[in-house]
């Protein structure tokens, strides 16, 4: 059997307003798949300057690809 080119899985939940959110960014960059889409936009985010880190003891469900608020922009609090 051949080796896989991506040997490493990463399993993640999604709200349904975040699995529309990446449906409809891949299909406006016309990514060819979902997975495609997410390392792009891992990728991006690590790239970025000013992106969030997480503090000690924060937990996952605080993190998430949109907003609480729904915008997609980044609360008041937490902007820097």
């Amino acid at each position: 059997m051949a080796e896989l080119e991506r040997p490493e899985r990463l399993q993640i939940m999604l709200t349904q307003d975040e699995l529309a959110a990446l449906e409809n960014w891949r299909f406006d960059k016309r990514m060819p798949s979902r997975s495609a889409a997410v390392r792009e936009l891992l990728r991006r985010g690590l790239a970025s300057d000013g992106f969030l880190t997480a503090e000690l003891g924060a937990k996952s469900q605080e993190f998430g690809v949109l907003m609480p608020n729904g915008d997609g922009k980044t609360p008041p609090e937490q902007a820097e």
